[in-house]
């Protein structure tokens, strides 16, 4: 029976300190920071309500999150990405945060996940 076993060392710099590996980002991690950010008009995080349309993580840590927002005029416009970017930068391993505010597709109720629905008393 052979097992695999994956090592993970340290790299030396040339200044010849030792940096141990970044941890790797787990995207569970990511989407519990997300769910963190509040709309402030709506007592349903973010991620229920079917704002965010996408997570991407590379190997070296860096995070791109792609959302949109419930309308364009949206007076939490300018700091519902804001929020998510500094809730995600506080996640162990990420390294660079990238949030991009898209509006295609448009966003409707039918984004919202079942508990927001029921939170909100939208059937």
């Amino acid at each position: 029976m052979s097992e695999d076993v994956t090592e993970t060392r340290a790299a030396w710099t040339p200044e010849g300190e030792v940096k141990p590996p970044a941890p790797k980002v787990s995207e569970d991690a990511v989407i519990a920071a997300i769910s963190t950010v509040y709309d402030p008009e709506i007592p349903v995080d973010i991620y229920q309500l079917g704002l965010i349309y996408a997570v991407e993580i590379e190997d070296d840590g860096k995070v791109k999150v792609e959302m949109t927002l419930t309308t364009p005029a949206c007076p939490s416009a300018q700091e519902l990405p804001s929020q998510v970017e500094d809730a995600v930068r506080g996640v162990d391993g990420v390294t660079d945060v990238l949030v991009e505010v898209v509006w295609d597709p448009p966003w409707d109720q039918t984004r919202m996940s079942e508990d927001a629905r029921l939170a909100l008393n939208m059937f």
